[in-house]
């Protein structure tokens, strides 16, 4: 009895001991193809799971996160013969484990070759100055054919970029050459835009300037006009007013008399050239001596 009573705990440790060494945990994001008896059976998806022991085995482990494929440059010749190196990336992630194990052999390697034979095929249709300002056409291009091409494999292309272009040398000279000319250009065109606006700048404001300095004018001979005619309005205002006063003073022919000499007399101070003696000079003689009386007494 012992000894079946070993045998059969010997048997149990066994059989818990495959059991243990046949449990697989599948961690996320990652998938298990599994094989029975050399035939796809399943796939394992996150979780715990037990396979057959000596019957089932584990094809492939896989992961489904999203991959980055830097490809090395190709060699590209577009339509007008010129040779140009292109590093292209490539964004793909593993959607059928199953199609992905056996829909292809080595399939990233097989979706580089793809992806430059397709670049090929693009850059062929167009001239250079379109690779060079078609990068999103290109980049479109490729992805849709790589994403169809690729259905079969399990394998979905989510996105494919240009990363470089390098044309040869001697384009690339060229092209800096002609960027060069065309800042040259520009600066000529900023410069004489700037003198363009500095002198028509100058010319506005002499132009200010000189309706500036003929409304200054304007307004000091306005000034002036106005200063003279009030001063002409003043002095025959004054003289009006000595008339009025004369008038009402009523002088005597005597007086006026008087007043007649003593212009004569400013007007022979010896400056005057000519002196013109009124005919009643006699009269005003007389009238001179009963002035004198009259002061006298």
């Amino acid at each position: 009895m012992s000894n079946m009573v070993y045998i059969s705990i010997a048997i149990l440790a066994v059989i818990l001991l495959l059991i243990l060494v046949n449990i697989r945990i599948v961690p996320q994001s990652k998938a298990y193809v599994i094989e029975r008896l050399g035939a796809y059976c399943t796939t394992w998806n996150v979780g715990m799971h037990i396979k057959l022991p000596f019957i089932d085995r584990v094809a492939s482990v896989m992961l489904l996160k999203e991959k980055v494929m830097d490809f090395p440059p190709q060699p590209v010749i577009t339509k007008d013969n010129v040779t140009m190196q292109i590093d292209t990336v490539v964004y793909c992630q593993i959607t059928d484990p199953k199609l992905y194990t056996y829909g292809v052999e080595n399939p990233m390697n097989a979706l580089e070759n793809l992806s430059a034979t397709t670049l090929r095929n693009i850059i062929g249709e167009l001239e250079l100055d379109e690779t060079l300002t078609s990068r999103d056409v290109i980049n479109s291009k490729m992805r849709s054919i790589l994403d169809e091409a690729t259905d079969p494999w399990g394998i979905k292309v989510t996105r494919v970029e240009v990363k470089n272009i390098e044309p040869p040398v001697a384009i690339r000279d060229a092209m800096e050459k002609q960027m060069r000319a065309e800042r040259e250009r520009r600066e000529q065109i900023l410069i004489a835009e700037g003198q363009k606006q500095s002198q028509i700048l100058i010319a506005e404001g002499k132009k200010q300037a000189m309706i500036l300095e003929a409304e200054a004018a304007k307004e000091v001979a306005v000034q002036k006009a106005k200063g003279e005619a009030e001063a002409i309005i003043e002095v025959q205002k004054a003289t009006a007013q000595g008339l009025a006063m004369i008038k009402q003073a009523a002088p005597d022919e005597a007086v006026i008399r008087l007043r007649s000499l003593e212009a004569f007399e400013k007007a022979a101070d010896g400056k005057a050239t000519k002196i013109i003696i009124p005919a009643d000079i006699q009269n005003m003689a007389g009238i001179f001596s009963a002035a004198s009386e009259v002061l006298k007494k």
